[in-house]
């Protein structure tokens, strides 16, 4: 909710219980350190789910380090990611993601852009 500030709270909350049946079908990767939980990303095939850092964890390498591990075994990569998460945005184009389109998310009335990653064959 900290990250999507401008979205309601309700609309989270709403779709909790969706999240929760739909993890399984993700394959969840953690990152731990000092055996806490500092970040996870989740990978449905080639589709970034969610990526997240605890919030005083952000900025020391965690969302790059579990990106690449993905990116060590796929060859593309793609996301959605709201236009107003603009640390998000522009992590993921640090990261070598581009941007492929722009749609309104239905659910939330707002601006998506639809970012993709390709291993790059030399």
């Amino acid at each position: 909710m900290k990250a999507h500030d401008f979205i309601p709270e309700s609309y989270w909350r709403k779709n909790y219980d969706f999240v929760k049946t739909a993890l399984p079908d993700a394959n969840i990767f953690v990152y731990e350190e000092n055996g806490k939980i500092q970040g996870f990303i989740g990978l449905i095939n080639n589709y970034i789910a969610g990526i997240f850092v605890r919030q005083d964890s952000q900025s020391h390498g965690i969302g790059r380090a579990l990106l690449n591990h993905m990116k060590k075994q796929s060859d593309a990569l793609s996301l959605h990611v709201y236009q107003k998460n603009k640390r998000a945005v522009q992590f993921y184009q640090r990261e070598s993601f581009t941007i492929i389109c722009e749609q309104i998310d239905e659910a939330t009335g707002e601006k998506e852009l639809i970012m993709s990653w390709e291993y790059q064959h030399s």
